[in-house]
This record gives structure tokens, C-alpha cells and sequence, in this order.
């Protein structure tokens, strides 16, 4: 999914396309190098244009990672919004918030990681907003992960924040093995997920003595 280099930043290509190519590359390099690692000039080759053209239309490294992250972290949080809304949360939400994730990744699947990245310094423009976004996204989990439990009859407090805890990873770990396979849709993606649930709930034990 890498962008071809070409000379698509040369004279003559409007602004804001040469900005939306700038931003695609960006969003490739930031997503599959890290923060850290990631280079102005890698994203000005793939562009086609100068390190100096990119200081002028986005600013420093960060502003290009902000510009970035805010179209990737709105995608993602309608994503769950809209899965989420309704008639309140049934058996069906999980499976729904992880189809909405990957149709919203589709075409750009390492945009995850521009939104979950370790690299990223902290204290900055970037970081707090890249904070704000997992924020909301923890939020609606929260509330999410609770009303699942309190269907089943728990009200423990302790369990709807392990719950949270086990949920953000599991998707996680499910989108890092989704951009690994990338002959997987979304639609075939959110298939697998529900017979792994399935299979979950297969061993989970509904009768016996407690297990501790």
C-alpha cells in the first residue's frame, strides 16, 4: 500500500492535492516506521518533492505527524461512535465496533499505528492530541465493556476495568494481525472474529466449581 514515487509534487499540481499526497505518504511512513524513525525526507521521496516544500506546507516533523493523526483519530472514533449507537449495547456491539474499526482502516491500515504510537515524545502538540483521542475511545469502551456485564449480572467495577483493559488490547492485537494479512476485507476480518468469540465462549465454563 506504499505510495509510488513519482514526481507528484512537481510544478503545476494544486495545492490542496499536493497536500493530500503529502499527508498519504506521511501517514504510510509515520504508520509503518514509528515516529522515531521516520524521516522527512523518507516521506519527501515518496512524494516526489523537497524536505523544504514540506516545511512549508505542514511545519516541523510534529505538525506533519498532528496533520496526520486528526483525520486518522476522527475515523476511528465515528467508527465506534456510530457502532455503538442504538439501542445501547447487545452481544452484537463487539462485533459491530470491529467491523466499523476495520472498514475505517481499509485502504490505510497502518493508520493505526500513527494513533497508538510508543515513539511518539510526550509533552507535545501531537502526543496530547494522540492522548485525547484514547481517551474518548477508552470512554465509549468503558461504557461498552460495562453494559456487556451488567447483562450477565455483574456489577463489579473491578471487572468492567479489566474487561476495558482485556478490550483495548485484544483489538489491538487483532488490527496488528489484520495488517500482516492484507488479502483479509474487513467484512472477512470481522467473519474470523466472530468464531473466535464463538470459540471463546465455547470453553468458557457455565457449570461446575468455581476454578479458584
Amino acid at each position: 500500500m506504499a505510495t509510488p514515487r513519482s514526481k507528484a509534487g512537481t510544478k503545476g499540481v494544486p495545492r490542496h492535492d499536493r497536500e493530500q499526497q503529502i499527508l498519504t505518504a506521511a501517514t504510510e511512513e509515520f504508520g509503518t516506521s514509528g515516529y522515531a524513525a521516520a524521516s522527512l525526507a523518507a516521506i519527501a521521496a515518496r512524494v516526489g518533492v523537497t524536505k523544504t516544500l514540506l516545511h512549508q506546507y505542514f511545519g516541523t516533523k510534529e505538525d506533519l505527524y498532528a496533520a496526520c493523526l486528526t483525520p486518522v483519530g476522527d475515523r476511528l472514533l465515528d467508527a465506534v461512535r456510530t457502532a455503538m449507537d442504538g439501542a445501547g449495547t447487545t452481544p452484537d456491539t463487539p462485533l459491530r465496533v470491529l467491523h466499523g474499526i476495520f472498514t475505517a482502516l481499509e485502504g490505510q491500515r497502518e493508520a493505526w499505528f500513527v494513533l497508538y504510537d510508543t515513539t511518539l515524545p510526550s509533552g507535545g502538540e501531537a502526543a496530547r492530541r494522540a492522548a485525547a483521542y484514547w481517551s474518548a475511545i477508552d470512554a465509549l469502551a468503558a461504557d461498552g465493556t460495562a453494559d456487556l456485564l451488567r447483562a450477565t449480572g455483574s456489577t463489579d467495577p473491578l471487572d468492567a476495568d479489566a474487561l476495558k483493559y482485556v478490550w483495548r488490547d485484544l483489538v489491538a492485537t487483532l488490527v496488528r494481525w489484520w495488517v500482516k494479512h492484507p488479502d483479509q476485507s474487513p467484512e472477512a476480518m470481522t467473519r474470523r472474529c466472530a468464531r473466535l468469540f464463538a470459540a471463546a465462549a465455547a470453553l468458557t465454563p457455565t457449570e461446575g466449581p468455581p476454578l479458584v
